[in-house]
């Protein structure tokens, strides 16, 4: 008769099982991880000289989001409010009156419901741009 010992393959294997799926049950998941917010740029719009109006289109397939936030590239613009229109008809305005100088964003705005879908967002500013450059709105989400 063969003697089994402590060290029979089977029974290392076993153990070798067992303790792998020890360890990964006391790892996190995926899903429970704090990873930084994934922005994404949603569209962009050359702004015209003096006091207007745009809008920057989103369509379904960009998906939902939960925040918004303005940047502005190539020249500075006062940015006085805007819009979002959402893909149940619903709306949210927002007031931002500030001043936005080229290269720079503003605050983080949380959208109100949590994640939704956006159709469009409509901007009113102004610029009064010395150097005669146009600049340019870039609308980003965070998913």
């Amino acid at each position: 008769m063969k003697k089994s010992g402590i060290f029979n393959p089977l029974l290392l294997l076993s153990l070798f099982v067992v303790s792998l799926f020890g360890i990964s049950a006391t790892l996190p998941s995926d899903t429970s991880l704090d990873l930084p917010p994934r922005w994404e740029l949603l569209g962009s719009k050359k702004v015209n000289f003096g006091l207007d109006r745009d809008e920057i289109p989103v369509t379904i397939a960009e998906g939902t989001f939960t925040a918004l936030k303005i940047k502005v590239r190539r020249s500075g613009i006062n940015m006085h409010r805007m819009v979002v229109h959402y893909g149940n008809g619903g709306t949210q305005e927002i007031d931002i009156r500030k001043n936005i100088p080229q290269g720079g964003e503003t605050r983080v705005i949380d959208i109100n419901g949590g994640a939704r879908v956006i159709k469009k967002v409509v901007f009113w500013y102004d610029t009064k741009n010395i150097r005669a450059r146009k600049g340019v709105i870039e609308l980003w989400g965070r998913k």
